[in-house]
């Protein structure tokens, strides 16, 4: 149940915030869509981590690239 309230909270903010911010991403596949993998297929805690340390390295510093969910 509670990965499945995280799921929906991350496709709201795909269709309702995400088009008003424009593309900023610096990686393939978006933080968000990583972020929804990574929690579908580890659940939420562990896929909440995954997305967390993706999130934190989404900077200009960073070159980003492709980068899948392991």
């Amino acid at each position: 149940m509670i990965k499945r309230i995280f799921l929906i909270f991350i496709k709201l903010y795909q269709y309702i915030l995400s088009p008003v911010l424009g593309p900023s991403c610096r990686f393939c596949p978006t933080c968000s869509n990583y972020a929804y993998e990574a929690i579908l297929r580890y659940g939420p805690l562990k896929g909440l981590i995954f997305a967390l340390k993706r999130i934190v390295r989404c900077h200009p510093f960073n070159e980003g690239g492709i980068d899948p969910v392991p």
